[in-house]
């Protein structure tokens, strides 16, 4: 379980395929606080801790954690937000993220918007997926407050400090950002779709 309030950032130096498996490397300023089989979540992607060596640690993508999230483009000397699983009895400064990635989104509009920036990205809404305004929404594992929800789309307003200490500040129109819908609200869909049978 994890609160969307990103600890660093990681730089990737190393991908490794193996059959449907990707093992990557990641050199970070927290790699001598982890441990193997430690949770931690990349641009919102839960993966398992299996080897730790000096200033670097590789976790390994499943061909389903692949296949529903951006982990396949990413590449070396890539930049990756990262944030440790929460500790029972911490305060939840973000909100209740469970490190699943639902889909991948479009960023499809950035402006700039007195002192912050506005982002907005575009998803595929077949898989029924909804966001609402001052709802929360998990981007690259960055929880933020949907500004402006529409049937496929969202925006989101990053502050300075958001941008310098997370990768949105590498995001640019067309990059492919991963997706973690509030789970309240997920559960407020699957609920309505159960009436509606």
């Amino acid at each position: 379980m994890f609160t969307g309030i990103i600890e660093t950032l990681g730089a990737i130096t190393n991908i490794v395929k193996e059959q449907d498996n990707l093992h990557i490397t990641i050199s970070s300023s927290i790699t001598s606080e982890l441990k193997i089989d430690q949770s931690v979540a990349h641009n919102g992607i839960c993966l398992t801790v299996v080897n730790i060596n000096q200033d670097q640690y590789t976790v390994t993508a499943i061909k389903e954690t692949i296949q529903k999230t951006n982990i396949g483009s990413w590449k070396i000397s890539e930049s990756v937000n990262l944030e440790r699983a929460m500790k029972l009895g911490d305060r939840l400064d973000g909100h209740i993220v469970q490190g699943h990635i639902d889909q991948t989104a479009i960023c499809t509009a950035i402006e700039p918007a007195n002192g912050s920036t506005y982002y907005t990205f575009e998803y595929d809404n077949s898989t029924q997926n909804i966001t609402i305004e001052k709802g929360s929404i998990t981007v690259n594992g960055v929880s933020l407050t949907v500004v402006n929800s529409g049937l496929n789309k969202f925006s989101v307003a990053i502050i300075p400090y958001t941008l310098e200490h997370t990768n949105f500040k590498n995001i640019e129109i067309n990059s492919v950002v991963n997706l973690e819908f509030d789970v309240i609200g997920k559960y407020v869909v699957k609920l309505n779709q159960l009436q509606q049978k």
